[in-house]
């Protein structure tokens, strides 16, 4: 990915993982206020949703392609983490699946753009 691509496409994936963030916070504002719905599973959701976005926002700040890359690849990781706690609210019943599917696909819509981005640094590397 060329230096024009990769700072056309920072605003975008930045931006959508902001809000993403800020729609999983309210969330889980809303689940039960207790040691699973709110202080556990909730917390760990809020965790890794907004590591998605920090992590990104650290990428754009990095020192060498390495450190983009790598940052780029945690958010990655992270953002399967969210996958699999939005799932697991759904499973224990804190929130019907009908009202987390479109954070499913927004988080797999999200991944997928991660993946595009760090296969492309890899092959500037």
């Amino acid at each position: 990915m060329d230096k024009k691509r990769e700072k056309k496409s920072y605003p975008d994936i930045e931006e959508r993982t902001f809000i993403f963030a800020v729609k999983v916070v309210k969330l889980v504002l809303k689940l039960p206020n207790n040691n699973v719905g709110i202080w556990k599973i909730g917390g760990q959701v809020i965790s890794s949703a907004t590591s998605i976005n920090s992590n990104i926002v650290q990428a754009r700040s990095g020192v060498s392609r390495n450190d983009f890359v790598n940052h780029f690849r945690i958010a990655r990781k992270e953002a399967k983490e969210t996958q699999r706690w939005l799932q697991l609210m759904i499973a224990v019943g804190l929130v019907s699946e009908a009202k987390v599917n479109l954070f499913l696909k927004e988080n797999e819509e999200i991944i997928k753009i991660l993946v595009t981005i760090v296969k492309n640094a890899e092959k500037k590397k």
